[in-house]
């Protein structure tokens, strides 16, 4: 073989050789730059995402307290809170108190009388009437015990008894009316009867029957009687 020829044929595999070296280099450094790039944008992209994820954050928490809100229990507003609730209406505690149906401080108001015609009464003295077990004084006047004695001494008379017997004899039975508040009255009651038009206590004071009582629009009446001598304050009837 000639000198010239191998020589030659060195040179070209060294070429060859160093060719390949220069391409296997190449490869080698854009598969770093590739895993380089790749691991930037990998670095990168969670700052670049992180926006959007804070925006989804966001809304979630509003709607979620927009929620909370609807549900929660409405509570009177403190001095503090604010304006009141939109609709105005501010909400009415379970437990309050009732307003009273009576006015605070008017007397409460006694039961009305009504006239009630009472049968056939019984007269125990010049100013009380039974019926049965009940009894009805009449107002205006001092009831006469029928054991008083009138008159000066040596003329006194049963003055207590003729005057249950006047009012016996004026009544005779009949029906009388009385204002009373109800037909169930128990043990003694004081109100006005009358007989027809004629007031019982008016005819007991003004025929001297009966001495008013203290305070009666019926004191002029039995003081007349007393001045003109007549029932209690004059002689006794029998004898005339």
């Amino acid at each position: 073989m000639r000198p010239a020829a191998f020589i030659t044929g060195i040179t070209g595999m060294a070429v060859v050789a160093g060719l390949l070296m220069a391409g296997e280099a190449r490869l080698g450094g854009g598969t770093a730059s590739d895993e380089t790039v790749s691991a930037e944008e990998t670095a990168t992209a969670p700052a670049d995402a992180a926006p959007d994820a804070g925006e989804g954050a966001a809304i979630s928490d509003d709607r979620a307290e927009v929620i909370a809100r609807s549900v929660e229990p409405t509570a009177p507003p403190s001095p503090e809170s604010g304006p009141a609730p939109s609709d105005g209406v501010a909400p009415k505690p379970t437990d309050a108190p009732q307003q009273a149906e009576t006015p605070a401080g008017e007397t409460a108001r006694p039961a009305t009388k009504k006239a009630v015609e009472l049968a056939r009464p019984m007269a125990e003295n010049a100013g009380i009437l039974s019926f049965g077990e009940r009894r009805l004084q009449i107002a205006g006047i001092v009831p006469t015990p029928v054991d008083r004695i009138c008159g000066p001494a040596g003329r006194q008379w049963p003055c207590g008894m003729m005057a249950k017997t006047a009012l016996r004899l004026l009544l005779r039975n009949r029906s009388v009316s009385c204002d009373l508040e109800t037909v169930e009255w128990k043990e003694t009651v004081t109100t006005a009867c009358r007989l027809g038009t004629e007031d019982l206590g008016s005819w007991l004071a003004e025929n001297g029957w009966a001495e008013a009582a203290v305070g009666s629009p019926l004191t002029a009446a039995a003081e007349k009687a007393r001045q003109a001598g007549k029932g209690l304050y004059g002689d006794d009837p029998r004898r005339n």
